[in-house]
């Protein structure tokens, strides 16, 4: 009997009633069900975060942030309503907590009065942290819990941001403000450097002029107390002085007035010599006594005489004038004297004032010379301070970088959020449901064969008591339930591809390892169903419960206990898990090449140990081969 007609036999007996054929549809679909539902169920859960009902109350007052009213409170109310994460409502805290106790809100999210108030508080003496009450109620869904903790988190994230974002727009702020300050004091500096640098030369010509300033005050010290020395006796003296040229004045003023007499009658006399030449001459004519020419000779000589007498005359006037003014001279003399004699008390004790005024500035000066002398040898270390200074603050300058508003809102935002994560993804899902499709659909296809065996006998039993090759009749009882599976894989791989749009990167492996997957499962439930009958088919059962939690599908295999990470490395599941993903994913071909062996391997193996059973069957009886199957 070949295989083809083994084949055909068991699918006629599949299909000899209505009840038969309904029977093969209903455990031929079952792993659509399984599969396609729940792929459909959670394709993409995540677009529906915002249908679940979540209580929002904020009762936060408020605080002064730089003078400016701020809540940071209704701010991150609005950003989640206008958000839309979560179906949120803005209720009162009693409502919230009814609603979360009644399972109206999932979870319930509060803003304390006090949050305003405590964010700002990092920059006061007392800060404390804020707080967001996060109210939970795990009866109403543990995983709306998950889900709200998730929530919670970025929340607290998008707050710190926000308050991160503020803190260092300020500390920019003032870090550009101290920069412009410190030019500010570079320059003023600079200015302060040069003033010095000159004061510092005005000082040493300062130090140099009050030397001198102090040794010409020693002279005019010591010449003072000489001429206050010489001069002390100079009241009395100038008295004397005054009282003799007084003396001196009246005699020169007696001697004036006898010149003035003499002088009167010499004048007088050359004024009557003309009358008396007129009258002599008269009386010679009248006595006739001489001749005219000894009346002329006579008068001649008078001539002569008078000529004298006016000559003497003269001399006279002028010895006369003199006197005058030796008289006024002498007046005024005394009159100085006098002067001299009365402001000479005064002008001895002014030099004497003088003398002692002219010691204090000697000292003065002292002190002034050596005070100038210090700030000369100080002046140049406070310029060199000063340099220093101006080097340090134009340090302190080139250390700050200038910037613009728009650059330090930039590098706020920067600061606030310093890391973007990219996603640079080697092979992606798209969403959850692709992300779980690999292991549901190995799960439903060991489903689907599982059930195939309720149905479908693992052996024929004419060609075993015919003695036909065991191989043939492995064979036909394997490929019955795997055209089956196939065939599930094509509507299931439909499913996927068609229907729910799941990222599939490369169809034909994908769909390739489904059925070679299917045909593997076929394999196992078919040896074990041959070796060990009912029991078998039970020890199946088991091998896919085990398999579903050792396979990695949902959470990572590294996560599992011990002993179960160590028999996912044993378990083909795994494998058919790992090469989905590899294909629909677009992955890592050389690692799903590796699953396709392993996979293989067990199909394989699973035929050669089934095909040793139908060996035994030919050759040996059991009581157990006699007995009828618990699950017929």
């Amino acid at each position: 009997m070949k295989i083809p007609a083994m084949i055909a036999a068991e699918f006629r007996r599949l299909t000899r009633t209505p009840m038969a054929v309904l029977t093969l549809l209903a455990l031929g679909i079952i792993p659509l069900l399984y599969g396609g539902l729940y792929l459909w169920a959670n394709q993409n859960p995540y677009d529906k975060l915002n249908e679940i009902p979540v209580a929002l109350v904020v009762e936060d007052t408020g605080a002064s942030v730089n003078g400016t009213e701020t809540n940071f409170g209704n701010e991150v109310a609005t950003e989640l309503l206008d958000g839309k994460l979560l179906n949120w409502h803005k209720v009162t805290a009693e409502q919230a907590q009814t609603g979360v106790d009644d399972g109206k809100y999932d979870f319930s999210l509060t803003l304390p009065a006090e949050f305003s108030a405590d964010i700002v508080s990092s920059t006061g003496d007392s800060p404390r942290q804020a707080e967001i009450i996060f109210t939970t109620n795990d009866a109403n869904s543990y995983l709306g819990t998950t889900i709200g903790e998730q929530a919670v988190k970025e929340i607290k994230t998008a707050i710190v941001a926000k308050v991160n974002e503020q803190a260092a727009s300020q500390f920019l702020d003032g870090l550009a403000t101290i920069r412009t300050s410190l030019v500010q004091a570079v320059d003023g500096t600079q200015k302060l450097v040069a003033g010095a640098t000159t004061a510092a030369s005005g000082a040493a010509e300062l130090a140099s002029g009050n030397a001198q300033l102090a040794s010409g005050s020693v002279t005019l010290r010591d010449g003072l107390n000489t001429l206050a020395s010489a001069t002390s006796d100079l009241p009395a003296e100038t008295a004397e002085l005054a009282d003799g040229a007084a003396q001196v004045a009246a005699g020169d003023a007696r001697i004036a007035t006898v010149g003035n007499d003499v002088g009167t009658v010499s004048q007088d006399v050359v004024n009557r010599l003309p009358q008396a030449r007129a009258d002599i001459a008269q009386q010679l004519t009248a006595s006739g006594v001489l001749t005219p020419a000894q009346i002329n000779q006579v008068l001649a000589t008078l001539d002569e005489f008078g000529a004298r007498v006016t000559a003497g005359n003269a001399r006279v006037q002028g010895v006369v004038g003199q006197l005058n003014e030796l008289s006024r001279g002498s007046a005024e003399v005394a009159s100085g004297a006098r002067e001299l004699a009365n402001a000479s008390p005064e002008l001895a004790s002014g030099i004497a004032r003088a003398a002692a005024g002219s010691t204090t500035l000697a000292t003065g000066a002292a002190q002034a010379s050596a005070g100038a002398t210090q700030l000369s040898n100080g002046l140049p270390e406070i310029v060199n301070g000063l340099s220093t200074l101006e080097s340090g603050l134009q340090s302190g300058v080139t250390s700050i970088p200038e910037t613009t508003p728009e650059l330090r809102t930039a590098q706020a935002k920067n600061i606030a959020e310093p890391v973007a994560v990219k996603t640079a993804a080697v092979a992606q899902a798209g969403n959850y449901g692709a992300g779980l499709a690999p292991f549901f659909v190995a799960l439903a296809a060991w489903i689907g064969i599982y059930s195939l065996f309720l149905i479908v006998k693992p052996a024929s039993a004419r060609a075993i008591t015919a003695l036909h090759s065991p191989i043939k009749i492995t064979l036909a009882g394997w490929l019955t339930p795997a055209i089956i599976g196939a065939l599930q894989m094509v509507a299931l791989f439909f499913i996927v591809d068609r229907v729910l749009n799941l990222t599939v990167e490369n169809p034909w492996p994908t769909y390739g390892i489904m059925a070679l997957w299917a045909m593997m499962a076929a394999a196992v439930v078919l040896a074990l169903n041959i070796w060990l009958g009912s029991v078998g088919q039970f020890i199946g059962l088991i091998l896919m419960v085990v398999q579903l939690v050792t396979a990695g599908g949902t959470f990572p295999w590294q996560t599992l206990p011990g002993p179960l990470a160590t028999v996912h490395h044993l378990l083909p599941m795994s494998y058919a898990v790992d090469g989905l993903r590899q294909f629909m994913y677009g992955g890592n071909m050389a690692d799903a090449v590796t699953d396709v062996l392993v996979i293989t391997s067990w199909l394989v193996v699973a035929l050669i140990i089934a095909a040793i059973g139908v060996t035994r069957m030919t050759h040996f009886r059991t009581l157990r081969d006699l007995e009828p199957s618990l699950i017929e």
